[in-house]
């Protein structure tokens, strides 16, 4: 017997059995979180879930509105992070010109935009979260100039540049957790009143050098209606959700951050989070965030109003 002969023939139908049987996904497949792009009516997106196997009810949505010329791209860990809470975190390019000047701006109409394009997507036969997503929940998170977007929508009100026309406030909207973002005027004069309808926490970096933490303090005082939060990230400047510091096309912080991104993300995501599920009903999230959190995260310091 030609032991190399047989060993040939046996490789070939090996080979052959397997092109033939169907292919079975394997398990890594069903374990890895899901990501994928789309479009928000029209607006280039990126979308990250939890792993099909980690989802144990319907998603929530949860909004994503950039800061200023800050690419969809640089928030990939900072999403990928808030959606392992169980969200569906939807992050779009908005381009649009204010006054006179073209880039990535984020307005109040988004939200209406994501809830529409939430319904399409549960129905959506191919989509990979058929039939998973909470079509009734709406949630924003939102940075600098967009969480400044998010804040003016919570109220209902229009208020350019963050509108270019009248948007209503979506029925879905349940809440907003902002980083680096105040409603102080040039010049730092006091705050408008905040008359918020849905909760609102403000997750500020303590060395961010372009929206003040004192602005953030002023801001937290000036929303009317709790639940509020505000929850300062020991050493992260205004860059601390961004995959890096100073994103290519939107304006550099000068002040350096003191702590790594890794750090910054995962709290300024883990708290982001942890409160909007709160206020979506869940109730053992909300046993962690009203008692607990604070005091094993050594990276924040916490205010609130229950």
């Amino acid at each position: 017997m030609n032991l190399g002969r047989t060993l040939a023939a046996t490789a070939a139908a090996t080979a052959l059995a397997a092109a033939l049987l169907p292919a079975v996904p394997a398990a890594a497949e069903e374990d890895a979180p899901i990501a994928f792009a789309t479009t928000v009516n029209g607006d280039p997106a990126d979308v990250y879930a939890p792993a099909p196997s980690d989802i144990r009810a319907d998603l929530p949505v949860a909004l994503l509105l950039q800061g200023a010329n800050v690419s969809r791209s640089a928030y990939a860990r900072y999403a990928r992070a808030v959606a392992e809470y169980g969200f569906v975190v939807v992050v779009p390019d908005h381009h649009r010109v204010i006054f006179g000047q073209s880039g990535l701006f984020a307005e109040e109409a988004q939200a209406s935009w994501t809830v529409a394009w939430a319904r399409g997507e549960d129905a959506r036969a191919a989509s990979p979260l058929k039939g998973r997503i909470d079509t009734g929940s709406l949630v924003l998170l939102g940075h600098s100039f967009g969480g400044a977007a998010a804040l003016t929508l919570t109220t209902g009100a229009c208020a350019p540049p963050f509108c270019a026309e009248p948007a209503a406030k979506p029925a879905e909207l349940k809440g907003a957790a902002l980083f680096g973002t105040n409603n102080t005027p040039p010049g730092g004069t006091a705050n408008p009143p905040v008359a918020n309808t849905v909760p609102v926490a403000l997750v500020q970096g303590t060395a961010d050098g372009m929206a003040a933490p004192a602005a953030a303090e002023g801001t937290y005082a000036a929303i009317q209606a709790p639940p509020k939060m505000l929850v300062s990230v020991t050493g992260a400047n205004h860059y601390g959700i961004t995959d890096a510091q100073n994103p290519a096309g939107a304006a550099p912080d000068p002040s350096a951050q003191t702590v790594s991104q890794e750090t910054s993300i995962k709290a300024s995501a883990r708290w982001s989070a942890m409160f909007l599920r709160t206020v979506l009903g869940d109730a053992w999230s909300g046993v962690w965030l009203w008692g607990v959190g604070d005091a094993v995260d050594p990276s924040v310091t916490v205010r609130y109003v229950r």
